[in-house]
């Protein structure tokens, strides 16, 4: 793998990641029964914890990108011919 495709395939990973952890956690003030500032939309979240979402991204986009290297380094993807 050279450095371009792991770097992509690390940005891919990360992405995934990071969407998928963006609603855990998340309770608006509408669902936690609080009045909400006027004007403001009702599902967005009180605290979003963006910081810890993006650094919790990072660690297991790098667990999966080790796991993808490993795969690509040992051939585990090559298709032999019949």
């Amino acid at each position: 793998m050279n450095l371009f495709s792991g770097i992509a395939i690390y940005v891919i990973l990360w992405w995934l990641a990071f969407f998928a952890m963006l609603p855990m956690g998340a309770t608006s003030a509408h669902e936690a029964g609080e009045r909400y500032v006027p004007g403001a939309e009702h599902g967005a979240p009180k605290v979003h914890n963006l910081r810890l979402k993006m650094l919790l991204a990072s660690a297991i986009a790098a667990v999966l990108w080790l796991g993808v290297a490993w795969a690509i380094s040992v051939d585990l993807f090559r298709v032999y011919p019949r």
